[in-house]
């Protein structure tokens, strides 16, 4: 399974929510290169980007950043937040993205976002399959969607995608555990998905759990800023 630590940006920060609020953001580090750096130093090779800034607004906003992070590093990073267009998409990528994720363009503009999983292949695009009671949930998390969300998996795996990121976003933030029901819900009824597991990771035992289950990679954020999940202890998960 991989380990894909998280770096939520909002102003240029390194910040987290709590449930997707923007009302509970910390920030945890001014420099989210100082950041990057600190995680391939311990042997991660993945690291997930967000652009909440982006989530909120009309198009791709903290580009920058992820590219100062994808020429100082090594690491294979997938982006996410506020992609909408096909320039934005291309922005990503020429800023350094080895993988882009979609969300709310997944359910609010499905003819683009199937154009770009045929254009770019399923290895390039990953659906963001964020949820609140198993409903999707949209415009960084301050919508919620009538998609219910194993359908909407299955659906997409009928259009060629492969990598699914799931929040669960009652978890997210909250260092209460993540949802292994609901991921072994969709690994059973979306056979052939990689599931990345994402929200609620909050101690070291929760990965080898979340390995058995059949998750192919996790999302760690807060349990790393916290100090709950020390960057030793992937370090040597990741060379077991």
């Amino acid at each position: 399974m991989r380990i894909i630590p998280a770096i939520d940006i909002i102003d240029g920060k390194c910040v987290r929510l709590s449930k997707g609020d923007y009302d509970t953001k910390i920030i945890y580090n001014e420099n989210p290169l100082e950041v990057a750096k600190s995680f391939e130093a311990h042997g991660i090779e993945y690291l997930h980007l967000v652009d909440l800034d982006g989530a909120k607004s009309s198009k791709i906003v903290n580009y920058k950043i992820l590219e100062q992070i994808a020429t100082q590093t090594g690491l294979k990073i997938d982006f996410g937040g506020g992609l909408k267009s096909d320039d934005d998409l291309r922005i990503a990528f020429e800023s350094g993205a080895n993988q882009i994720t979609g969300g709310s363009i997944a359910v609010k503009n499905r003819a683009i976002f199937e154009k770009w999983i045929s254009e770019y292949g399923s290895d390039k695009i990953i659906l963001g399959a964020d949820a609140k009671d198993e409903k999707i949930a949209v415009s960084g998390w301050l919508e919620e969607s009538n998609e219910d969300l194993v359908p909407f998996i299955q659906d997409y795996q009928t259009k060629g995608i492969q990598y699914v990121i799931c929040t669960d976003i009652a978890k997210d933030g909250m260092l209460e555990g993540p949802s292994f029901d609901l991921y072994g819900k969709i690994l059973e009824e979306a056979k052939g998905v990689k599931l990345i597991a994402s929200g609620g990771i909050s101690t070291f035992d929760e990965l080898p759990k979340l390995a058995e289950l059949g998750c192919e990679g996790t999302i760690i954020g807060k349990a790393i800023y916290e100090g709950r999940i020390t960057l030793k202890q992937l370090e040597n998960f990741i060379i077991r």
